[in-house]
């Protein structure tokens, strides 16, 4: 008889393999953590290309984040589901590929906890690996940028595109990071499920779930972001000729701009994403299945 285990992994054995993993992580030298952290951020963008092809055309965003009417056959529920289910594959490019992705960094939060990670190397790993995935997003923004994809569908691809950007830049500080700690709550209990896994297809169904449903419900993620607003802000300036074409069609485009960018989305999100991330996944876990004084 083979001694070969083909059994999905226990949650004790997966608290293990993410102590683990977080102090693999936190071990790895400066440029093969950068690197990899860029191609992270290039794959977020693209399940983001992905998602908001899809919707273009589909629901006219409101600038307060809401839905105000539909231009396509599907309802609002099952529009949104399709556009979660697309955008998995950033997470899945980021698992099954090898990549450093901030927010499901935020399980090293787990070795930490036992004491087998520094606070020095989590907060390095975590500082190098979000510049990463700027990186990675921004380098992502400006190829599809020079691509004028935007232009597809009569110009919807594009006017999707800077809906999604002012309705992101449009909430309240606290509303931001609300929806960064649900959000990233989803993105690391997705990881966590993977270290279960015992194939390529167990981390595929580990991931899409918990995905889908943090975009379904419209919740807000830190690495996505520097994809879809960044987008939004270089076909607003780069492009003026088909903004003032479009310009009608995308209430309120006045507040989409590089500050509003960075305050109002981008930091009160990475905050809500860490505490959700670190907080309510890794520390929980590492609570009920490695404190060592329990």
């Amino acid at each position: 008889m083979s001694d070969i285990r083909i059994d999905a992994l226990l949650p004790q054995e997966m608290a293990t393999k993410a102590e683990y993993l977080g102090v693999r992580k936190a071990e790895m030298p400066f440029l093969k953590v950068f690197m990899l952290a860029v191609l992270a951020g290039a794959f977020i963008s693209l399940g983001a290309i992905f998602a908001t092809t899809v919707s273009a055309g589909g629901i006219a965003i409101t600038a307060s984040g809401g839905e105000s009417a539909y231009t396509a056959g599907l309802p609002y529920g099952l529009n949104r589901l399709l556009v979660g289910l697309v955008f998995c594959l950033g997470l899945i490019l980021v698992v099954v590929g090898g990549a450093e992705l901030f927010t499901g960094n935020n399980l090293i939060v787990m070795a930490w906890a036992s004491g087998k990670v520094k606070g020095r190397a989590l907060l390095r790993n975590w500082g190098i690996v979000y510049l990463g995935n700027f990186v990675g997003s921004i380098g992502t923004v400006i190829l599809m940028f020079m691509t004028r994809q935007y232009t597809f569908g009569g110009n919807s691809v594009g006017i999707t595109a800077l809906k999604i950007g002012v309705a992101k830049v449009d909430f309240s500080f606290m509303q931001a990071v609300a929806l960064g700690i649900l959000c990233n709550a989803l993105v690391c209990l997705a990881v966590w499920m993977t270290f279960s896994a015992r194939s390529t297809v167990d981390k595929i169904a580990a991931i899409i779930f918990p995905i889908t449903a943090f975009v379904t419900a419209g919740f807000e993620h830190s690495v996505a972001n520097m994809y879809f607003i960044p987008y939004a802000l270089f076909i607003k300036m780069f492009d003026p000729a088909f903004t003032a074409a479009v310009g009608d069609k995308v209430a309120n485009l006045d507040l989409l701009t590089w500050q509003s960018f960075v305050v109002n989305n981008l930091i009160p999100v990475t905050i809500g994403n860490i505490i959700g991330g670190a907080v309510l996944v890794a520390a929980i876990y590492w609570a009920i299945f490695l404190n060592s004084d329990e």
